[in-house]
């Protein structure tokens, strides 16, 4: 069987691209298409964030789980498998309604039960309510992709290091983490993309995103081909944008390795 030395060209981002301009002109072009995206793209700021407090933070939690995961107690091992697959095992758009519907209203309950400054649940922004939503499914995910990572660094790496005399936290800073970056950067890359289209969920709460402003405006005007194709447009221009990006950065630092 003959081995590619090359990969092959992109012929399918050609196709993408050339359906993307044609879109993009005829929201140029037409003033139906101009006046939906107009609205549409109100939404562009609330999805991004979203995407980006939510995965820095889901990103951050992941790594603590992962951490957690290798300790030596087995009490904290156990909390964290307990954790990532109650999590994992309960659908994005659940969580999203159970977090802004049981657990705030709970949570504000004990608040003012503790006696600390009145709240009240109704004060509480959606869009907090889908961000951390967000943060705790998609943390679950990105614990297994940190704790692979993290063990798929060479034993023998950790131990000289220990040999020189390194702490825990050096090991982990100087050795064990830059390598397991590299392995953990696609899945991390991928999940990123991922949460880019599900954070589209938090339209069920009522979040002014990209597809609550499609749903409304389509409501409106009863143009659903031509709302929901921008919509689409949006979705897919981040995403493949942000697929190209991650895939580049991959490529810058696996260079010296293939070389």
């Amino acid at each position: 069987m003959k081995t590619q030395d090359k990969p092959d060209f992109p012929w399918w981002l050609v196709v993408l691209c050339a359906a993307g301009l044609w879109l993009f002109y005829e929201v140029w072009a037409s003033p139906l298409y101009a006046q939906i995206m107009q609205k549409l793209a109100k939404g562009i700021g609330i999805t991004l964030t979203v995407t980006v407090l939510g995965f820095t933070a889901a990103a951050a939690l992941g790594l603590l789980l992962a951490l957690g995961a290798g300790s030596r107690f087995i009490v904290i091992r156990q909390a964290v498998r307990l954790y990532v697959e109650v999590v994992r095992g309960v659908p994005i758009i659940v969580l999203l309604l159970y977090v802004a519907f049981a657990a705030t209203p709970a949570l504000v309950w004990l608040w003012n039960a503790a006696g600390l400054p009145e709240a009240r649940a109704r004060d509480v922004p959606l869009l907090w309510r889908a961000g951390i939503a967000l943060t705790i499914a998609y943390s679950a995910f990105l614990a297994e992709v940190f704790r692979a990572g993290l063990a798929s660094v060479d034993r023998g790496q950790i131990e000289a290091a220990e040999a020189l005399g390194l702490n825990g936290w050096l090991r982990f800073r100087l050795i064990v983490f830059p390598q397991a970056f590299r392995t953990i950067l696609p899945p991390l890359g991928n999940d990123f993309v991922a949460m880019v289209k599900d954070s589209s969920l938090v339209s069920v709460l009522g979040v002014a995103d990209v597809t609550q402003l499609a749903k409304v405006t389509a409501a409106g005007n009863f143009r659903y081909f031509e709302t929901y194709n921008i919509a689409a447009l949006i979705y897919l221009t981040l995403t493949v944008g942000l697929s190209l990006i991650l895939r580049r950065l991959e490529q810058r630092l696996r260079g010296p390795e293939r070389r």
